[in-house]
């Protein structure tokens, strides 16, 4: 995920100038249209398509393993909080051994009452 963000990053940073420069150039009635086209097709759009393959691509993990189930598991970044480590289908961090049950939306609501 960090992946995703740091990519977005750099093309804001090569669009920025790009744009900058493009100003001078283009008749404004037309730079608007090219800002709003460029920053969909070069910075959005490639970061929903990287998404969608990240979570594609860990569907099973975030799905499909105890670790899914754990209060310590982030699934937007697919890491163990506990052992800052990204478990996979074949490897828990802690070995099953320091795993805690999420608590379910009810109980949480639950105990602040």
């Amino acid at each position: 995920m960090g992946a995703i963000v740091f990519w977005g990053l750099v093309r804001v940073a090569l669009l920025m100038p790009a744009l900058w420069i493009l100003y001078s150039v283009i008749d404004p009635k037309y730079w608007w249209t090219l800002l709003i086209l460029s920053v969909y097709g070069i910075i959005i759009h490639p970061a929903v398509i990287q998404y969608n393959l990240f979570m594609e691509k860990n569907k099973e993990i975030i799905t499909g393993t105890l670790c899914s189930s754990c209060r310590y598991f982030d699934k937007s970044a697919v890491l163990c909080l506990k052992h800052d480590e990204h478990p996979t289908t074949n490897y828990l961090p802690c070995d099953g051994i320091d795993w805690e049950m999420k608590q379910n939306d009810w109980e949480e609501t639950e105990s602040y009452l």
